[in-house]
């Protein structure tokens, strides 16, 4: 896990072939230039963002969904993460996702989705405050 000393680190996939990356792209420029370590990847199954969290040790794992299937690949990534033993990866989402699926999304264990609109800045935010004194 990340120490003061070290810059946060980030994953920042798009699952299986959903192809609306134009948002996440932002986002991974705004976090680059707030000091953040950011992976970037397009088109992974939900073990392959797995393997990608242990093989990069990243901080952060964050999900951009625009197509459905965002249930899915929320429960695996985070059965997955607990599996290799590391369900203590902080898990953000983004992109379209609806209201209620939000709230199960966030039920399970996800810290925050940001939806079309957010203000990059406030997720680097809510990041930065998450990992606060974590070691």
């Amino acid at each position: 896990m990340n120490s003061d000393a070290e810059p946060i680190r980030i994953l920042l996939a798009k699952p299986t072939h959903d192809c609306h990356d134009r948002g996440v792209r932002l986002v991974a420029r705004k976090m680059r230039e707030a000091g953040f370590e950011v992976v970037f990847s397009n088109f992974l199954l939900t073990e392959e963002v797995v393997n990608a969290v242990l093989d990069e040790d990243v901080d952060v794992v964050g999900i951009s969904a625009s197509s459905g299937g965002h249930l899915g690949i929320f429960e695996e990534l985070l059965a997955g993460l607990k599996e290799a033993g590391r369900d203590d990866t902080l898990v953000i989402g983004g992109g379209v996702i609806p209201p209620d699926d939000e709230a199960t999304i966030l039920g399970w264990g996800v810290s925050a989705i940001f939806g079309p609109g957010t203000n990059a800045g406030q997720a680097i935010e809510m990041i930065r405050s998450n990992l606060e004194g974590a070691s």
